[in-house]
């Protein structure tokens, strides 16, 4: 069964969009396919004009590590460094960790409310703290594309709408193009545009304010129906 079939989509720099779908829609393939982790059995995947397919395992790695900027729903921090030295480390693996690198690590855990946090180790930290570190890790290095796979998955409500919020906000202000994967429709609300998946198709895209505020409160919209909105069964694909 095809995970993928028929995908074609576009986000422009600046943008912040929303992938949802049923469990099993194939939104974490998408992502996967985006950020070159997962290579399609048949077809392309194009990326800012590149073919992925025609890049080596070797010229992936470094494509990814420059050009991507992942966030993933288990915060993957390394335990025996600090808040700072996990944003670091990105700069270290590329070379970059000169002074401005070092300034621009301190000014972005700030921007994330983590400037007194510095020092401290990710079990030090709460759930929303360790997941704004990965944040901040995944932008550390300016990519051009932010991918981020059910982000708030582990994060109570409260911290889930604080950390998509900051995601949203920074992926605007730096003009990176970002690609949320959620099953969460509460968080629709900070997307410009969604598209909803359904058996690895794309079903549609919604980019109208107002349809994007009934999936996030759907109590408060009779125009779209139940079955239209696509309630989530499960977690992930």
């Amino acid at each position: 069964v095809p995970a993928l079939r028929g995908i074609s989509i576009a986000v422009e720099p600046g943008q912040f969009v929303v992938v949802k779908g049923r469990s099993g829609s194939g939104k974490t393939t998408l992502l996967n396919c985006l950020g070159g982790l997962d290579r399609p059995t048949s077809g392309t995947v194009h990326v800012f004009g590149r073919d992925l397919g025609q890049l080596s395992d070797e010229q992936l790695t470094r494509w990814r590590r420059q050009q991507v900027g992942f966030i993933f729903q288990s915060f993957g921090l390394l335990p025996t460094l600090s808040a700072y030295e996990n944003v670091e480390l990105m700069l270290r693996l590329n070379g970059e960790l000169d002074a401005e690198g070092k300034e621009r690590t301190v000014r972005l855990l700030t921007l994330l409310g983590l400037g007194e946090r510095l020092d401290v180790l990710p079990r030090q930290l709460s759930g929303g703290q360790q997941q704004r570190v990965a944040i901040a890790r995944a932008l550390i290095n300016q990519p051009a594309l932010v991918l981020a796979d059910e982000p708030t998955a582990s994060l109570d409500t409260e911290r889930a709408f604080q950390v998509v919020e900051t995601l949203a906000s920074l992926v605007h202000e730096q003009n990176n193009a970002g690609v949320m994967v959620t099953h969460d429709l509460r968080m629709v609300q900070y997307a410009d545009r969604v598209i909803q998946m359904l058996d690895g198709r794309l079903e549609r895209i919604l980019d109208s304010r107002d349809d994007m505020a009934c999936l996030a409160d759907p109590a408060e919209c009779r125009m779209i129906t139940g079955d239209a909105l696509g309630y989530e069964r499960g977690v992930g694909d």
